[in-house]
């Protein structure tokens, strides 16, 4: 699994997911190093945004956990990547295949 660096705070997470089970890692890596955005993109992106909102949220005892999520099914890569770099007045943007 790729880890986001703690000055990446935008993130691409490209789906198919291979192996589904690191989503739940990933989300609570994301959370521990600040990442602000996690744009999903590919297909069944909409789902996989779904996916990691319910794991931010949890039980919702915590109001602390937070990230913006964007789903991007059948958006051309390339717009999905200017769409992450723009975030927040411009940001360093990591690819991440699970």
């Amino acid at each position: 699994m790729e880890t986001p660096r703690a000055d990446t705070p935008v993130v691409v997470l490209h789906t198919p997911l291979t192996d589904p089970s690191k989503l739940d890692q990933f989300v609570e890596d994301c959370l521990r190093e600040g990442v602000r955005l996690i744009a999903v993109a590919g297909p069944d992106a909409d789902r996989i945004e779904d996916t990691i909102d319910e794991i931010v949220v949890g039980d919702a005892s915590q109001d602390d956990r937070f990230v913006v999520t964007s789903n991007h099914a059948g958006e051309p890569i390339e717009d999905v990547l200017s769409f992450a770099s723009s975030w927040d007045g411009g940001s360093e943007v990591k690819e991440v295949r699970l």
